[in-house]
């Protein structure tokens, strides 16, 4: 039986005394424990069979927060926050030593937000902690929307779930680091590089590729991830494709294919509405009784970089000969 939809005066309580909840954020929700213990954050991973290499986001409620969980906040960084805080940007900076180093996968730096969603800000308010947070889905699979999607693979197994509504980005936070001259974007999200070049007059963004032999630098930079049960196709078909019975395509604006649209991301072209659908589209499709899911392509720009990065890391690399 699915833990009962809890209000945010009861989420905090059961964030203060060691529990794990899922909270709304603008981006996906989140599966919140308290940042500052280590026997939570070790729930965290546990329901979501996460890899400790993998490290989490920490969320606060207040620019002044900042300096809680970071030791160093370097002036760029500071530009950032208070360009786009709150909102879904994460910041990788040095860490307080009241970080535990779980949260951090052993790295000396903290990826850091201050999320926009009034929900998710009231409940870290309402816990006094900061609240580390991953997306509130089981390890590798595509990331929740919404309650329910929630409460669909982990509801079982945490202490409760805040309902807020449909995320409105839709798409994990950019996530960005200062250990270069320029700033550096380990994973693109809602904050564009457009938008980070506005602020810093430089941005460069890292190909990120798993390292099995150590931490990763940020959340979400494994090769394969965000992916659906059912096997999903991004790119161009090769000619004389073999497709299954039971093909269905996730279409974006009017482009022509074989297979006729099941589901639109955005039937005006918006890369902003697609990246909102993308996720719950992904989930709607991903039924047994589909044996390949096609995407159309998105064009490379604004938040379709980020989508474009979710896309490919949750696409087979080539067509099976046979399903």
């Amino acid at each position: 039986m699915y833990p009962p939809w809890t209000t945010p005066e009861d989420a905090a309580r059961i964030l203060q005394n060691g529990g794990i909840v899922a909270i709304p954020t603008e981006t996906v929700y989140g599966l919140a424990g308290n940042a500052y213990d280590a026997k939570a954050l070790a729930k965290i991973f546990e329901a979501k069979k996460r890899p400790h290499f993998d490290p989490l986001i920490v969320h606060i409620a207040a620019l002044e927060e900042l300096s809680h969980v970071a030791s160093e906040i370097p002036e760029m960084a500071k530009k950032l926050a208070e360009a786009y805080w709150p909102g879904p940007l994460t910041l990788v900076l040095p860490k307080t030593e009241r970080i535990p180093e779980l949260a951090t996968s052993g790295l000396p730096t903290v990826a850091v937000r201050f999320p926009s969603h009034p929900i998710a800000q009231q409940i870290i308010r309402l816990a006094k902690v900061p609240l580390a947070a991953p997306s509130a889905n089981l390890f590798q699979h595509v990331s929740p929307t919404s309650a329910e999607h929630v409460a669909e693979q982990l509801g079982e197994l945490i202490d409760g779930i805040v309902d807020g509504g449909p995320c409105g980005v839709g798409v994990e936070s950019t996530i960005v680091a200062f250990t270069e001259k320029t700033p550096v974007i380990l994973r693109p999200g809602g904050i564009t590089p457009e938008m980070i070049q506005k602020v810093t007059g430089s941005v460069s963004i890292r190909e990120s590729k798993s390292n099995p032999k150590g931490p990763m630098l940020a959340p979400g930079m494994i090769d394969r991830h965000y992916r659906p049960q059912v096997p999903l196709f991004y790119g161009e078909l090769p000619q004389n494709a073999k497709l299954p019975s039971g093909t269905v395509r996730i279409a974006f604006g009017h482009q022509t294919s074989a297979i006729p649209p099941t589901l639109n991301l955005s039937e005006s072209g918006d890369v902003k509405e697609a990246a909102a659908n993308l996720y719950a589209f992904m989930r709607l499709l991903d039924k047994a009784e589909n044996r390949l899911i096609l995407v159309d392509p998105i064009p490379n720009e604004g938040v379709g970089i980020a989508c474009n990065d979710r896309l490919k890391r949750a696409a087979i690399r080539q067509l099976p000969e046979s399903f």
